[in-house]
C-alpha cells in the first residue's frame, strides 16, 4: 500500500511546478490551501452519499477521490502519507477510547 501512497506523493510534489492550464493538481495548488480544502469537502461528501446508498463501486470511486485530494492537501501543507501512516502506526494497538481521552487532557 505504501508504494502507490508514495509514488502519488512525489507526483504530487512534481504538479506543484507544472502549469496550472495543463495539470489538474497545479490547477489545485493554484486555488491554495482553501481552494484545495473545498475540493476534500466535496469529496467528502460524494464519498458520504455513496456509502449511504450502498452502491460498492461508487463507495470505492468516491474514496479514491477523497483520498487523492486529501493527499493534495497534505503536500500543500508540506506533509507526507508517511506522516499520517507514522501517526496511524502509533495508535495501533491503542483503544480509540483512550487514544481520543489522551488528546483532552
Amino acid at each position: 500500500m505504501n508504494d502507490i501512497l508514495s509514488r502519488l506523493s512525489e507526483l504530487l510534489e512534481e504538479r506543484k511546478s507544472a502549469d496550472p492550464q495543463s495539470s489538474y493538481v497545479a490547477k489545485l495548488y493554484a486555488k491554495g490551501m482553501d481552494g484545495i480544502l473545498k475540493k476534500v469537502g466535496e469529496e467528502a461528501t460524494e464519498t458520504i452519499i455513496a456509502a449511504k446508498d450502498g452502491n460498492k463501486e461508487a463507495i470505492i470511486y468516491e474514496t479514491a477521490d477523497l483520498w487523492f485530494h486529501t493527499l493534495v492537501m497534505l503536500a500543500q501543507a508540506g506533509l507526507k502519507p508517511q506522516d499520517v501512516l507514522d501517526e496511524l502506526a502509533k495508535r495501533e494497538g491503542l483503544s480509540g477510547i483512550t487514544e481520543k481521552a489522551s488528546r483532552n487532557t
